[in-house]
């Protein structure tokens, strides 16, 4: 089969595009024949050489996919040879084909095509996992999302609505806010020209947001523990401003404040099962529903794979970039 190769760390030109071993299939896994895969931020740091793959995961890149299943090992029973499905990867998206476990696989959703479906599993597992059974945001509560136009960002600021919260955004321009407004966003903040504590403060009646999912890291952390309310809570899943940085304990004592992180690669066949399970059960009827929609930037060829990562990290993109073979 034919895959993207990182020929050495680097910039987007070392992506190359070269014949290569077909994967090999375990017993609980399925081997699905890719329709699409999308671009993910942490796709362009493993390419840089920051980010190793989990240990016995591919080396090729690629977190999601959509396709059809060629394969299924033999302890497999809920999938079968012919089903269009979406899913979950280790690595390997980059690719003709990959192998996935079978507990990382999904159906596509009525109403969206199998090749815009390769745009869900990696935002939809990560806002959930993170926002809903982690930080347990709520109907009637405050949510803010940095980085709103992201692909994360336009599928937390819907899924947030559904599920009946207040959703506040920033991002750095105009025109992203636009896009964030029409997805559903009540508060929408430019954080280059205003100043995003004093806004959601006056926008909250001084009190602050209840949840706030962010993946800047050290360099928005003493702002987002101002930005939050009594028992709020603040999810990190990115260092994009710097990964340490110093913490007064007593604003999180005085207003009882929660801090987590948490990536999703490195987690546990078992847990990231646990997740999908819960995605399609609760998030996949809101897509079938029509009130959480893909949001997608542009498609490129696999060939383009380093014009995709250069629009990537330019950040330019609103919704997701996605590749196919």
């Amino acid at each position: 089969m034919k895959a993207i190769v990182i020929s050495s760390p680097g910039g987007p030109e070392v992506l190359q595009l070269q014949e290569v071993e077909d994967p090999e299939l375990k017993e609980d896994e399925v081997l699905i024949k890719v329709e699409a895969s999308a671009l993910n931020r942490a796709d362009t740091v493993q390419r840089r050489g920051a980010y190793p793959p989990p240990k016995g995961a591919s080396p090729y890149l690629g977190v999601e996919c959509s396709g059809t299943i060629l394969a299924v090992g033999k302890t497999v029973s809920r999938w079968k040879i012919g089903d269009q499905v979406c899913a979950l990867l280790n690595g390997g998206g980059y690719a003709e084909k990959v192998a996935v476990s079978a507990g990382q696989v999904l159906p596509v959703p009525h109403g969206v095509s199998l090749k815009d479906a390769a745009s869900l599993p990696e935002v939809a597992c990560t806002v959930w996992s993170t926002v809903f059974m982690t930080s347990r945001l709520s109907a009637g509560e405050t949510f803010l999302v940095h980085g709103a136009s992201s692909g994360i960002g336009t599928f937390a600021i819907q899924i947030a609505k559904y599920r009946g919260a207040r959703v506040l955004v920033t991002a750095g321009s105009d025109e992203k806010l636009a896009v964030c407004k029409d997805l559903g966003a009540d508060v929408c903040i430019n954080y280059k020209t205003e100043d995003f504590v004093k806004r959601v403060k006056e926008e909250t009646d001084g009190k602050g947001v209840d949840v706030i999912l962010d993946h800047i890291g050290a360099s928005y952390f003493r702002q987002n523990l101002e930005s939050l309310n009594f028992d709020g809570r603040l999810f990190i899943i990115g260092a994009m401003g710097g990964a340490v940085t110093e913490v007064d304990l007593r604003a999180l004592l005085s207003r009882r404040l929660t801090v987590q992180a948490a990536g999703l690669r490195s987690r546990s066949a078992e847990n990231k099962a646990v997740i999908v399970s819960e995605v399609e059960n609760i998030v996949w009827p809101a897509i079938e529903a029509g009130r959480v929609k893909p949001v997608i930037y542009k498609y490129f060829p696999l060939s383009d794979v380093a014009e995709a990562h250069r629009v990537m990290e330019s950040s330019g993109h609103i919704g997701k970039i996605l590749l196919f073979p």
